[in-house]
């Protein structure tokens, strides 16, 4: 495969794996479908109990709106709560609740047994070629990270 052809084909292969991990882990889940950046805000309040709306909306590279309407669809779904500011009373912190932290929980779990099982099923050679592979697309990811931090 030529240099030129690899960013297409490399886009294709991630964003295929992505979708099948989803749609594989949606068939058997409990509660309403969540939406990918509903599952985004989730996932980086648990990582970082507290988060502002508006470091939330940077860290997600959204706007500070959609990041609003995006708590209060998981507020009114049972899956987020607000609690007012320590420091600033006109200010939020977001934190998972109960619900939310099972739920991601057993999404994590099954997203893990379901790669391993299919990383296990792959010939040696693939799965040394996959490890070898990783700390690249650590850098092309952290790359992309950077630059994105820079808009």
């Amino acid at each position: 495969m030529s240099t030129t052809d690899l960013p297409d084909a490399l886009v294709g292969v991630l964003t295929g794996i992505q979708r099948l991990i989803r749609r594989r882990l949606r068939q058997g889940m409990t509660g309403p479908p969540l939406r990918g950046a509903q599952v985004e805000l989730l996932r980086l309040v648990g990582a970082n109990p507290g988060i502002g709306v508006s470091a939330a909306a940077k860290e997600l590279f959204l706007a500070g709106n959609s990041v609003s309407t995006l708590v209060n669809q998981l507020t009114a779904a049972g899956l987020l709560r607000r609690e007012i500011g320590h420091d600033d009373r006109r200010s939020a912190r977001l934190l998972l609740t109960p619900e939310a932290e099972a739920r991601l929980r057993a999404w994590e779990e099954r997203r893990a047994a379901l790669v391993r099982e299919r990383v296990e099923r792959l010939s040696e050679e693939d799965r040394v070629a996959l490890a070898a592979a990783l700390p690249a697309l650590r850098r092309l990811a952290e790359g992309l990270q950077e630059e994105a931090e820079m808009i």
